[in-house]
C-alpha cells in the first residue's frame, strides 16, 4: 500500500482534490488512472480508500470510498529534546522517532546547547515522509523551540522522565511504572544537562532515568527512550 497525505480531509468528506504535485507522482511516476485505488490519511488516525474519479491537467479528483478510524494509542509519547549541532542528527531523530510512532516532538534550549535555532517547517516535512513511508496513520506534533525552564514549568504530562548520565540514583526508563497515559520524556544537548536543570526538573515532578549503561550521543539516546515507551504501545 502507498499513502499520501491532506491534512485537511474530514472523516465526512466525499471528495478530494489531489493539486499538480502529488497528481503528477500519481499518473505519470506511479501510471495510475481513472478508477484505481488510493489510500489517504490526515495524519490524524483516519485511513481514507479513495477511486480515482477523473484525472485532470493540474490535478486529480478522487472520489471517497470510506474511511476507518484507528484505535487510539495506549500512551501518548512526548520526547523533548535540545536540537544537536549538526542538524543533520536531529532531523535523523524525527524521521525515525515517526517511523516508530511517537506523538510529540517537544524541542528545549537547554544551558549546554549548541543549536540556538531550527526550522520547525523542515522538520514537519521530515514527519509527513515518514509518516507515509512507514502507513503511519497519526502525524507527531513538531513544537517550537522553547527554553527548558519554560518547557518543564509547563509540562502537562503525569509520567515525566530526564534522562542523564550523572552519577546519581537513578532508574532505568524500561523499569518505570507508568501512572498515567501520558509521558514525556526529557533528552539533553551534546554537554548534557546541567546540575541546576536536573535540580529544576526533579522539584517539578521529573524522575532521573538511565537508557542503559552505555553513553549515548541526543539523537541516539532520543530514540532509544522513543523505542522504550513504543513497546507500551505494542500489541504484545
Amino acid at each position: 500500500m502507498r499513502l499520501f497525505y491532506n491534512k485537511n480531509l474530514l472523516e465526512d468528506d466525499s471528495r478530494l482534490i489531489i493539486e499538480r504535485e502529488e497528481s503528477r507522482h500519481i499518473v505519470k511516476v506511479l501510471r495510475k488512472k481513472v478508477g484505481d485505488t488510493i489510500y489517504v490519511t490526515n495524519g490524524k488516525g483516519i485511513l481514507f480508500t479513495t477511486k480515482i474519479d477523473i484525472i485532470n491537467k493540474n490535478n486529480t479528483e478522487l472520489k471517497i470510498i470510506n474511511s476507518k478510524k484507528e484505535s487510539k494509542s495506549k500512551f501518548h509519547i512526548n520526547i523533548a529534546v535540545a536540537p544537536t549541532k549538526n542538524n543533520d542528527r536531529i532531523e535523523w531523530f524525527v524521521e525515525k522517532s515517526t517511523e516508530i510512532g511517537i506523538h510529540t516532538i517537544s524541542t528545549i534550549l537547554c544551558e549546554k546547547s549548541e543549536r540556538k535555532k531550527i526550522k520547525t517547517d523542515r522538520l514537519e516535512k521530515i514527519t509527513v515522509s515518514a509518516m507515509k513511508q512507514s502507513l503511519q496513520l497519526h502525524k507527531p506534533i513538531v513544537e517550537e523551540l522553547i527554553s527548558f525552564e519554560e518547557f518543564i514549568k509547563n509540562c502537562s504530562s503525569e509520567d515525566k522522565f530526564i534522562a542523564h548520565c550523572k552519577e546519581t540514583k537513578k532508574l532505568f526508563l524500561n523499569n518505570c511504572r507508568l501512572k498515567s497515559k501520558t509521558i514525556t520524556v526529557l533528552i539533553g544537548p551534546e554537554g548534557g544537562f546541567s546540575e541546576n536543570e536536573i535540580g529544576l526538573a526533579e522539584k517539578h515532578g521529573f524522575i532521573s532515568v538511565s537508557l542503559g549503561n552505555n553513553r549515548l550521543r541526543t539523537e541516539t539516546a532520543a530514540i532509544a527512550a522513543t523505542q522504550i515507551l513504543s513497546a507500551y504501545n505494542a500489541d504484545i
